[in-house]
């Protein structure tokens, strides 16, 4: 615990960077560096247009839910942001519509009634169920010996329907990863989450919310008690000294007593004189690079109206050997927006939305899950605070905004500074 105000650099304006520096802020004295043009990093909410309607969109960050985001829930509480509640159906769409279905009711599992007479698909079904009602049992069993999601589905005979059509989109979706990615997860990674989030299960979900008004609000009062945020400010290298660290921008080096890294894990690399166990740790964490389309375009979405869901992932072509994740994201169903035209968020469509139908378009990264990320997260205690630096991030746990809160709440603990409402083991 570090009793003596300190300056403190946080480096990176997402949830870990904006938690570390308003909790930090309580005691110490801290700048807060962005390289990008806005604060929130995932959290981009942005004003869209329509039948004579402007209202704020979220295209990164969307949902919450009650059960497995209690620290982000007690946030909002204590920075007064509202919420309203938010719908969490998936579907599926393979081959340009051949394969279609969502897992809403019976009907829109069969929404194409020829299924019900095509045993690939009887066959994916009662997997599902067999998957879902074993998952506790295959978690135990590789907690004991470690395989990959991939090597889990081979070992207990799961069909192709079942993992290409169920599995990995589901996957993929949450995870924003290729589903070459998703099989090499660690299936205790993969099977903990599910069960945790209450996946695998069809009754006692729990609700998932989403910001009222976009999720730009919480970083709002956030930033508002921030004395010194820097956007546009790249880091450009954080040095450290017998005295302190310097970090340097374009303006100039200024010194401090710590800094924290709230970037991704390569961006850390490339401006930290890091000592060889930091370089092991960051080296460990690789990023999937994604393109999110905002955008009106029907063509991004299942060709029957009745599956479409708040998430829909689309079959998209290989490329390079690797099939992208695309995801369309239907806002009027997460966000309870005031338009009838319908309004997508899409990651990696496999032909850009028609431009008349386009409103933007972003890039974001999102850490890939694999053994090495979390024999990273192993590792993090090993170089956390020492030297003068500490690193947060979503890459800490399962690459969510509620594990980017839970690695700011960490380092604020460290500090003395947590909330009496923090919840970490």
């Amino acid at each position: 615990m570090t009793l003596t105000p300190q300056r403190i650099a946080v480096i990176g304006a997402g949830i870990s960077g904006l938690a570390s520096a308003y909790f930090l802020n309580r005691r110490h004295q801290v700048v807060l560096y962005e390289a990008g043009s806005y604060l929130g990093g995932h959290t981009n909410t942005v004003d869209v247009t329509l039948e004579g309607q402007r209202q704020g969109v979220d295209t990164g960050f969307l949902v919450y839910n009650e059960l497995t985001y209690p620290n982000l829930i007690a946030l909002f509480e204590e920075l007064g942001v509202a919420s309203t509640a938010s719908d969490m159906s998936f579907a599926v769409s393979m081959a340009d519509g051949a394969l279609e279905w969502a897992g809403t009711s019976l009907a829109t599992v069969f929404a194409q009634r020829r299924n019900l007479f095509k045993p690939h698909f009887l066959r994916m079904v009662r997997d599902i169920l067999h998957f879902n009602g074993n998952a506790r049992r295959f978690l135990a069993a590789a907690e004991q010996q470690p395989l990959t999601l991939g090597q889990l589905l081979a070992r207990h005979g799961y069909g192709h329907t079942f993992r290409d059509a169920y599995l990995l989109p589901m996957a993929a979706a949450i995870w924003s990863s290729s589903p070459s990615d998703i099989l090499q997860f660690p299936a205790t990674t993969f099977l903990r989450f599910c069960l945790n989030h209450a996946l695998l299960q069809v009754n006692d979900r729990p609700q998932w919310r989403t910001v009222q008004g976009g999720a730009r609000n919480y970083v709002r009062k956030i930033a508002a008690t921030l004395p010194d945020c820097r956007l546009n400010s790249p880091v450009l290298q954080v040095r450290r000294h017998a005295g302190g660290v310097s970090v340097v921008t374009a303006q100039g080096s200024e010194e401090y007593d710590a800094v924290v890294f709230a970037t991704h894990a390569p961006t850390t690399l490339a401006v930290l004189d890091a000592c060889p166990a930091e370089r092991a740790v960051l080296e460990g964490v690789r990023y999937q690079p994604n393109t999110a389309y905002l955008h009106t375009d029907l063509a991004l979405m299942p060709r029957l109206r009745k599956v479409w869901s708040a998430w829909n992932y689309l079959s998209a072509p290989m490329q390079d050997g690797q099939r992208p994740v695309c995801v369309s994201y239907w806002l009027n169903q997460l966000q309870q927006l005031p338009f009838s035209t319908p309004v997508m968020v899409t990651l990696n469509p496999p032909v850009a939305p028609a431009a008349q139908h386009t409103l933007a378009c972003f890039e974001y990264e999102h850490p890939i899950m694999d053994q090495r990320a979390i024999d990273a997260q192993q590792a993090l205690a090993q170089i956390q605070g020492k030297e003068r630096i500490w690193f947060a991030g979503a890459w800490t746990g399962y690459g969510f905004h509620e594990d980017g809160l839970k690695s700011a709440l960490r380092i604020a603990r460290a500090y003395g500074v947590a909330p009496a409402w923090a919840s970490l083991p």
